[in-house]
């Protein structure tokens, strides 16, 4: 059996494998098309994933699952690249240029793509940004990936400024976990970490959501030395009457953040001081996959946890993926090259040929980033821009 795809010839040989040959092309739409189609898929033949791995069957999709081993279960999808704040950390001063709305991806696109990726074994689907809770139909959203059998988590990261308006609507629709972005507990300092005033609505939203039921609400702060180190004692405080999971991250490069080794405050660190203030901390067990280092006060009611990206990295149970506003696969948060799902959506590309490409992207991602001295040099997008 054959397809034609634009100016690509598409078919199956008798043993199953794919293959991709050229036809002549007629007009520039067909040139276009090949373009953009061909550049996606004409690494194929080479790159469909294996269904075993070290000799075991894999019950998981073959197409998510690379070639460490790797199963991705876990979607981050950015809704938009605007955000209501400018923190220092994840954008440049003068802010990023925006992608044209018609270039970002639609709310039926959106769905779309969610609907193939659980299809294929993801079972968690977290929304991000910029900030996800500025884009309208962000209700709307969260409703339709509620509809889709097998995806067991619906999750949203947010800096919390809309949050407490808008969390009866997302949770009535069926939001399950949040993450809310807080990195000083002081208000000035919030306005200058941020750019922004706001400090108020986001406590504001944290009480909402720990009245609704979000136990324990995963609150992140990113340390950077000279700015918010001082205050790692009080954020742990938190912990010991409010069903908080405080998030320590360690602070990461990104396009114009000025991120430089001198401000990174590192894991070990971190704990350190934890530890002198409370020498007896627990450390919690945790999940294979799980990007957090988790820790505990004895008969406090929260708990901590630390994000160790730079300092020790998590790339061998890496399980995410993460799609951009503008449609682009990103396998790696640190990597810079990306695929367009979008506009294989807009060419009209089958569900085949998209579970393709994503199957390709994956298998081309790498046992481990490049570490965080080469990552600083490495040109790569602002993190507005990614969906962080």
């Amino acid at each position: 059996m054959a397809l034609l795809r634009g100016a690509l010839w598409i078919g199956r040989c008798p043993r199953g494998r794919s293959y991709v040959s050229q036809v002549p092309v007629r007009g520039e739409a067909l040139r276009v098309r090949e373009a953009a189609v061909g550049a996606a898929v004409q690494e194929l033949p080479g790159t469909e994933r294996k269904r075993f791995v070290n000799g075991q069957h894999l019950p998981f999709s073959a197409f998510l699952t690379d070639n460490f081993g790797r199963q991705h279960n876990y979607l981050r999808i950015s809704l938009t690249e605007k955000c209501n704040l400018r923190c220092q950390y994840c954008m440049p001063e003068e802010g990023v240029q925006l992608t044209p709305k018609s270039d970002l991806l639609t709310t039926e696109e959106i769905i779309t793509l969610s609907r193939l990726f659980v299809k294929e074994g993801v079972d968690k689907i977290r929304l991000t940004g910029g900030e996800p809770l500025i884009r309208p139909d962000v209700v709307n959203i969260v409703a339709e990936l509620r509809k889709l059998e097998g995806l067991k988590t619906i999750a949203i990261t947010t800096n919390g400024i809309n949050l407490a308006r808008q969390l009866p609507r997302l949770k009535e629709a069926g939001l399950d976990g949040l993450n809310i972005s807080l990195d000083t507990l002081i208000p000035a300092k919030f306005e200058f970490i941020a750019r922004r005033k706001g400090f108020h609505k986001v406590m504001e939203g944290i009480h909402k959501a720990i009245d609704l039921g979000y136990t324990p609400l995963k609150v992140n702060c990113v340390v950077m030395r000279g700015l918010n180190e001082d205050e790692l004692l009080d954020f742990v405080e938190l912990t010991q009457k409010q069903p908080l999971e405080i998030r320590f991250i360690e602070y990461m490069p990104f396009d114009g953040n000025k991120w430089n080794f001198r401000k990174m405050v590192s894991f070990r660190e971190m704990l350190d001081t934890i530890k002198q203030r409370w020498p007896d901390l627990e450390k919690l067990p945790s999940e294979s996959s799980s990007t957090s280092k988790d820790y505990k006060v004895p008969n406090f009611q929260g708990q901590i946890g630390f994000i160790t990206s730079m300092s020790e990295h998590f790339c061998g149970s890496c399980n995410r993926l993460r799609i951009t506003a503008d449609g682009n696969l990103k396998v790696c948060i640190f990597g810079n090259s990306e695929v367009s799902l979008r506009d294989l959506l807009r060419l009209k590309a089958s569900e085949e040929d998209l579970v393709q490409v994503i199957g390709a992207a994956v298998g081309r991602k790498k046992k481990q980033h490049a570490g965080m001295f080469n990552i600083s040099q490495m040109k790569n997008r602002p993190m507005i821009l990614i969906g962080g």
